[in-house]
């Protein structure tokens, strides 16, 4: 079931079912690589290209790699922020897990036929 996790979440990784994610900005902020965000401001996160960048994955980002979640024989979650697929903070998405279930018994379901 590692495994099966693991290649799920490389999968929704590199064919997220949002590519592009808008937020809009609640009051005056700076981003991390020191852009000034105003308030009412509209910032697109392009969640399909994120998937693909170096600086977040590594060299091997366009490379399918469920071993990437793997550590020790046991699934480590990636930090939510680097993997927003199921957005991240207090908006993470409620159904996360129950996502996750289905698509395993999917699996499952085409494994036994």
């Amino acid at each position: 079931m590692v495994y099966l996790q693991a290649a799920l979440s490389e999968s929704i990784r590199l064919y997220p079912s949002v590519p592009i994610e808008m937020k809009q900005v609640l009051e005056d902020d700076v981003l991390p690589d020191g852009t000034r965000v105003k308030k009412g401001a509209r910032i697109f996160i392009f969640l399909f290209s994120m998937a693909r960048m170096e600086s977040i994955w590594g060299k091997d980002c366009l490379e399918f790699k469920p071993e990437r979640w793997i550590n020790d024989g046991k699934f480590v979650s990636a930090n939510q922020f680097k993997y927003p697929v199921f957005n991240a903070g207090p908006r993470l998405c409620l159904g996360k897990n129950f996502s996750y279930t289905q698509m395993k018994m999917v699996a499952a379901s085409v494994l036994l036929r």
